[in-house]
This record gives C-alpha cells, structure tokens and sequence, in this order.
C-alpha cells in the first residue's frame, strides 16, 4: 500500500509539473477550439489527482503541523468546490464567479504544483557547486527561462525578439528596471504577470522561494542544505536559517499587501477602466516597489500625467522602496529593538535601571545612520539645486514629496516623479553618487551598498585620526569586512568602467553623460535612464545586460564562484608595508 502512495505522489508531481508547463504555453498560444478542450480536461484532471493525494494525506499516521494541515484542510475544501461546480451545472449567486469557472481550474493546477513539488527531496552537494555557484546559476537560469515565457506570442502584442526579450527579463529578474519596450502598453496582462513574477523571484531568490516550501511541507533539510541557505540569507548559525528565510517571506507579504492596500486607496477610480485594473496596477507597483525594481505600467512611471501631483501615491512607494532597500536582517533586527521598547515601556519598573541590552546590532546602527544620512542629504540638494528647475510646478508639500522622492530613488528604486532630461548637471552628478552606493546589504537593492560606503568613510576617519583600526559605537569593525569592502568598491568600478567603454565604442554617437549614467544605473540596478536604452545597439544591449547581471548578483560573489578556495595556511610571512603617497 505504500509502495503505491509513492507512486501516486511521484505521479503527482510529474503531472502537476507537466500542467504548469501546458498553463504558461496555453496563455502564450491561441489554441483552437479542440485543443483548448483537451487542455480543459487535462487541468480537470489535475484538480482530482490533487485532491486524490490530498485525501491519503488526510488519513496518515504520522502527525503534521498545524499549519501544514490548515493548508491541507484549505486546499482540499478548495478543489471540492471548484471540481464540483465545473463537472456539474449547480451555480451560486454567493460565490465568487472565480471559483466557479475555468480560472478557478487554473488557479488549482497551480495549488497542486506548490503542494506536490514540496514534497520531492532535493539533496544540494557542495562538492559539485559551491554556493556562490548555486546562487549565480540560478539567476541564469530564471532570467532565461522568463525570457523564452516573453517571447511567446500571448505575452506582447506586436512580439519580442530574443534579445530584447532577454534584456527586459534580466531587468526584471536583477530588479534593474531598465526598459527596451514600454511595459503597460507593449506587454499583454499575461506578460506584466510574468514581470511581475520574475521581479518577485527575483528580489527574494527562487531559492528561497523553493527552500522554505520544501521546509513548510517536510519538516526538516539535509545539512548541506542548511549550509548553502546559511551563507546566502547571512545567517549567523544553522539554527536561524529557516526562521530567517520565513522572516524574509513573512516581511515581504506583509509590506507589499499593506502598499498594494494603500496604493488602491490613494488612486482616482477615474483613472482606470475597471475595479480589477485598478487592483493590478495596486498590487504590480508595491511588488515592483518593495523589490526596488522601478518597473510601471504607465508609459512615463510616476511622471505620466494623472500621477505626478498624487502625492499621497508618490509618498507609499517612498516607503515601500525604502522599507525593501533597508534589508531583511535589520529589519528584523529593528523590530526586536522595537518590540524590546515596548515591553520596556509595558512594564513600568520591572526592568533594572540603567540596563541596556545590545539588541540594535552594528550592522543595524550603521545601516540605519547610513540611509537616513543618505536620504536626508540627497533630498536636501535636489531640493536646493531643482527648486526653479524639475520643481518649479510643485507647490508647498507637493515640492518637498518629489524632492524626497528625487533624493531617495536613486538608491536603486528607479521610479521618477520627473523628467530626468531636464535635470541641472550638479543634480545629475548626486545622483551618480547615490546610484552608485544604491541599498543595504541583504535586501532587494543594488549598488555597493550602504555599509560598503559607511566603511569606507569610516576606514578615512580612522586614518585621518593616526587609528590602526576602525572603531565605532565601542565596537571595531573586522578586517574580513574592511577588506571585502573595498574589494566591491574596486570590482564595481572595474565593471562600470569596462561598460562604459564597451557602450562608448558600440554606440559613439551617444554622450559620454548618457552612457555612464545608463552603466551606473545598471550595475546598481536602479533603472533610472536618461533616455537612451532603447535606442542602443545589440552589442550595447548585451554589454548593459552583463552589467545588471553582475550588479544583481556581485562581482565579487562570481569571483568566489570562479575562483578555487585556497587552503587555510598556519603560517604568515613577514609583514611588510607599501608605499601609498
């Protein structure tokens, strides 16, 4: 009896593969009307196998987690209802119209592909890939596979050619925001699904996506596993690499629902053609927003007409990138900070005077000091420098909404507010500063990174000062850091440099302002652009998508996956210094 179980599961799994792979080809193709029944009745199938396992389940011995078994519960109670309202001709005024016709069948194919996928035991060998490896090949391999999706017939309407297919999922993917063809109006709803799928892939890592499912339903994970997870969620011990990665999804539900919420409350209803395009463009922009991915469906972003004086819209995606460019791992260091004050505050006396726990960490206190001193700045010289310029048809709080938005997306956002041609120079040069420093560590953003730069500067003062070491907040800051540092302050100039020389000799006609804007851009995933991305050449297309690859990933996480480890050596030489200045 057993024996059979596997094989129905194994089945299963197969089955519900095979019918996501049939979904994402009956959207892209139109299927006449023999097909389409065929494929009707292949996703009816799939319904009743799933709903077949989920019942065995039901009747197994061994126990399950209460979660486990609410989505159980839940998806059983689903399948019931949609199966019976297709195989019959019964209707209820009650029900959603969702549950009741084809698109209830489809959403199950996919219920039954999550559930069933999560039970295959995937065994990761670091002999084979190191992690660096796993973490850039599996980039690669979501950015093609999205950008075969793109090219089907049913995801544009005038067809995609590979590369610029290629060029728009790597963008999306490295939630660059770099655009060839206008999302909104060159794209069918099924191809903004597919973006808006792989920016949320994308910002968060189908690894973690596919690890904490296969956790969810199992239970547990193989230590190598655990190993891999470890280095790439930054956890500090095996121990947290579940609850962080639970952290990272459970963070990335909440923002983007509470933006998508707000968004649709600010938006004139006007301005859209029905409810549901309303509640798309809510929910497509505070996915686009939160992964820092500066993709819009309006052909002008945030500056189209309509939107650009909606400032109560302009200050939610504000929160929304900068909330997602902070980082996971301080934002979850904040929110125990946070919750520690509270409980302080609760319970009046009880807590030792003068006790004060180290709960906000040192990466938490410099990132924070970090942006907030970033953001501040930025938006006080753009302000300053853009009053009479970009600002001038703002008024009052109006001016100093779009001034806080000029100064805080280019840290790798990539929506404006603006027109970025019109820019004075001076403005155009912060901004270049700010693309290029770009977020915080372990979040959605690019760029070097705020800690990179905190150290750096950090590094100046110290040797300003006659200090042989980098001391801040009682702390000292590890050679492993100051090193790794300034080698991604090297490597990306190394990249941006190369790039705007390639782009320079492929596309000569271009100014050199233009170029070096469009590779700064790039390689700190930013999205900003001064209006030449379609305009480029193959070569320069394939040269800016290289550097949106390497910015997403690291330079210096491709170096490490290219490069031998060497092994740990119990000798030193002699030290020596060298002549700097």
């Amino acid at each position: 009896m057993q024996r059979i179980t596997k094989k129905i599961y194994k089945a299963a799994s197969v089955i519900s593969l095979l019918g996501v792979v049939v979904f994402v080809l009956d959207q892209g193709f139109n299927q006449s009307g023999f097909f389409q029944h065929i494929i009707d009745i292949f996703y009816l199938s799939i319904n009743v196998l799933g709903l077949t396992t989920l019942i065995i389940r039901a009747f197994e011995l061994h126990r399950k987690k209460l979660p486990v078994f609410a989505f159980n519960f839940i998806s059983l109670i689903y399948l019931c209802i949609v199966l019976f309202f297709n195989l019959t001709d019964s209707s209820s005024e009650t029900l959603p119209a969702f549950l009741q016709d084809l698109r209830g069948i489809e959403f199950g194919v996919l219920l039954v592909f999550i559930r069933e996928m999560s039970e295959l035991r995937i065994s990761y060998k670091r002999t084979i890939l190191n992690p660096a490896q796993l973490f850039v090949l599996s980039f690669m391999a979501i950015i093609f596979l999205g950008s075969l999706i793109l090219m089907l017939p049913g995801a544009t309407y005038d067809g995609l050619g590979f590369l610029d297919a290629l060029f728009t999922s790597t963008s999306a993917v490295c939630v660059t925001g770099l655009i060839v063809v206008d999302t909104g109006s060159y794209f069918t709803e099924f191809g903004q699904y597919v973006i808006m799928i792989l920016i949320q892939i994308g910002g968060l890592g189908i690894l973690t996506f596919a690890s904490y499912f296969s956790y969810f339903f199992k239970g547990g994970s193989t230590f190598e596993n655990q190993l891999a997870l470890s280095d790439m969620t930054s956890s500090r011990t095996l121990g947290e690499v579940f609850s962080t990665i639970k952290s990272i999804l459970l963070i990335t539900l909440v923002v983007e629902g509470v933006s998508a919420f707000f968004i649709y409350t600010s938006l004139d209803a006007s301005s859209f053609d029905s409810a549901y395009d309303r509640y798309f463009f809510s929910v497509f922009h505070a996915i686009s927003a939160f992964c820092n991915a500066g993709f819009s469906t309006l052909p002008n972003s945030l500056y189209e007409a309509g939107f650009r004086f909606n400032y109560s819209f302009q200050f939610i995606i504000i929160l929304t990138f900068v909330f997602g460019g902070l980082g996971f791992t301080i934002v979850t260091n904040s929110l125990s900070y946070i919750k520690h004050q509270i409980l302080r505050i609760v319970s009046f006396g009880k807590v030792k005077r003068g006790h004060k726990p180290w709960i906000l960490n040192l990466n938490t206190r410099v990132t924070l000091i970090t942006t907030l001193s970033l953001t501040a700045v930025g938006s006080i010289l753009f302000y300053l420098l853009e009053f009479n310029n970009t600002l001038a048809e703002h008024h009052g709080i109006g001016k100093m909404i779009t001034a806080l938005f000029g100064g805080a997306t280019p840290r790798t956002a990539g929506f404006n507010s603006i027109d970025m041609t019109a820019m004075k120079f001076p403005t155009v040069m912060i901004i270049f500063l700010l693309m290029w420093i770009g977020a915080s560590p372990a979040s959605t953003g690019g760029g070097i990174k705020t800690s990179t730069f905190a150290i750096a500067t950090l590094n100046i003062l110290s040797l300003a000062r006659g200090k042989r070491r980098i001391e801040i907040f009682r702390r000292e800051i590890s050679d492993v850091s100051v090193r790794r540092a300034f080698a991604t302050i090297s490597l990306s100039l190394i990249v941006i440099g190369f790039g705007i020389l390639l782009i320079s000799t492929f596309d000569s006609e271009k100014d050199l302002m233009s170029i070096a804007f469009e590779c700064f851009s790039a390689y700190s995933t930013v999205g900003l652009s001064l209006g030449i991305t379609a305009d480029l050449s193959a070569l320069s297309k394939l040269v800016i998508i290289a550097v949106m690859f390497v910015g997403r990933v690291g330079m210096l996480s491709i170096v490490i996956a290219l490069v031998a480890k060497s092994k740990y050596q119990s000798y030193r030489y002699p030290t020596e210094e060298i002549t700097i200045n």
